[in-house]
């Protein structure tokens, strides 16, 4: 792109938390009218970084400076009255709001003859220019809480342009949108572009990165590692700098001997399952496609007895399985890894030791009383086994990485004795080095003569990984596919709803 002047420079960034070094001197500069990614596995500084520039953290350290002019940026107002909006991944719309009353909060335009009057005329006007320019025909009077996640972001796009934003940050955008919703994101970014904003895209999907982005620069503990223009580097390069190694193989599926028929569902109907019928073997990973709203996390909720149907059987080993409950599931060898972690996969406040412990109690007490010197020894064997990047294993799980977050899932199901593990978008929010790792430990698992069945809107994923993949539509399967069937484009005519 073309040389620029910088609308941000920041230099020689410190920031230290009790016993972390979290920034070491980092620099970060982004040009008016530049899309620029910044990148890094879990844990390298990004969030950091992005959290003093938006004002919610302070620096130690460093120099900050806004159209060559040094600031010292003293909250999140005062960021955004720098010109700088930041959309988490966790969206902040107030879902009993209106739309309008979302854009304008705290700004909502007066009467001019009675100011302590709102004008809902103007408002709403003003509301609906906004949404216009960000590519959202709405009503700017409904709640927000109609919105669908995809919505939602632009609305809070369209609050950032409101306020005049020079730069806005962008928080992993993408992870609840649709393909056809990030098409629309992406227009919105380049619009945004145009008009001289400049954007801060933060995110692990490379070829979003490759797609959107004219620079990015790469953060490794702590530390900056490089800046680079993304026409004139390949995802693998940024790969090297943000693990500092190669990783030749991201996906290591090896080919196993398919066992028995591990698990086989006929004819399983529900409220939004109709008719869904698949056998997943031994020594298999079984991939399953599908667009959000397709039922394939229903359908990993419906046999692990976590929803009812209503219609159908579950047949385990040849045997019919009566599961109505996931405590049922579990003790016929079922395993749910969740597409939410946080919420339903983990107990975060409780420790690494508790928490991998936690499906198999039995394992570690004698007539009703806990063994923790056994509990213990079982957690310190996965923390080792997983490479779980943990200071003890007391420490509590909600200040773990996403990454090693799922490790002590996949740790908790492992202990249990599993022998059919459903696993929900495994590496969705994970870094790309324990990427690779997760998928080594699935691999591991098959290897055992185990069965995986992951569902995920990541098709390099699906197609590096499975031995088969089913895809689904509207809670129907539309398609089984052999290896030598995989590609994108098949895999997106079957989720459409579209005959091949």
């Amino acid at each position: 792109m073309d040389e620029m002047p910088a609308i941000l420079h920041m230099q020689d960034i410190e920031k230290n938390f009790p016993g972390v070094k979290a920034l070491r001197g980092v620099t970060f500069t982004i040009e008016s009218g530049e899309v620029h990614a910044l990148l890094g596995e879990n844990g390298a500084g990004k969030s950091t970084l992005m959290k003093i520039l938006a004002g919610a953290q302070g620096k130690d350290a460093g120099q900050i400076r806004i159209d060559g002019r040094d600031v010292d940026i003293r909250g999140p107002l005062h960021a955004r009255q720098l010109g700088i909006a930041i959309i988490y991944q966790e969206l902040s719309i107030l879902p009993h709001l209106s739309v309008a009353e979302n854009i304008f909060l705290g700004r909502l335009p007066r009467m001019a003859s009675m100011p302590w009057i709102v004008d809902w005329k103007l408002c709403c006007a003003r509301a609906r220019e906004l949404l216009k320019q960000v590519g959202l025909d709405i009503d700017p009077l409904i709640p927000a809480s109609r919105l669908k996640v995809a919505d939602q972001q632009m609305v809070e796009i369209a609050k950032a342009v409101s306020e005049n934003a020079k730069i806005v940050i962008m928080d992993e955008p993408t992870t609840s949108l649709t393909n056809r919703e990030v098409e629309t994101l992406f227009k919105t970014v380049r619009r945004l572009q145009e008009r001289g904003v400049s954007i801060i895209y933060v995110s692990h999907r490379l070829a979003e990165v490759k797609e959107i982005c004219d620079r990015a620069t790469v953060l490794r503990d702590g530390m900056k590692i490089g800046t680079v223009n993304v026409a004139e580097t390949t995802s693998k390069d940024w790969v090297k700098m943000m693990v500092g190694r190669d990783l030749d193989q991201l996906f290591p599926k090896m080919p196993v001997e398919r066992g028995k028929e591990a698990l086989r569902v006929e004819g399983v109907s529900s409220q939004k399952l109709k008719n869904v019928s698949f056998s997943a073997y031994e020594g298999e990973i079984l991939g399953i496609a599908g667009l959000i709203g397709s039922g394939r996390s229903t359908l990993a909720r419906t046999i692990f007895g976590a929803e009812a149907r209503v219609a159908g059987s579950v047949n385990i080993g040849g045997k019919e399985a009566a599961i109505a409950s996931p405590l049922e599931a579990i003790s016929q060898g079922i395993a749910l890894v969740p597409e939410d972690r946080k919420l339903q996969g983990l107990v975060l406040p409780m420790t690494v030791r508790e928490n991998i412990t936690l499906a198999k109690l039995g394992g570690i007490s004698r007539v009703g009383q806990l063994n923790l010197r056994r509990e213990s020894k079982v957690a310190a064997e996965y923390v080792q086994a997983l490479q779980i990047s943990t200071p003890h294993i007391d420490q509590k799980t909600i200040n773990l990485s996403g990454g090693n977050q799922q490790k002590v899932v996949l740790a908790k199901w492992l202990y249990s004795d599993a022998m059919i593990l459903i696993i929900d978008e495994p590496t969705r929010g994970i870094d790309v080095g324990a990427r690779a790792e997760i998928y080594g430990l699935l691999q591991q698992f098959v290897e055992k003569g185990k069965s995986v069945i992951m569902i995920s809107s990541d098709l390099p994923e699906l197609i590096g990984m499975s031995d088969r993949i089913i895809v689904m539509h509207e809670g129907r399967v539309t398609a089984e596919l052999a290896p030598s069937q995989f590609n994108e484009e098949l895999i997106m005519t079957y989720a459409s709803g579209m005959s091949h």
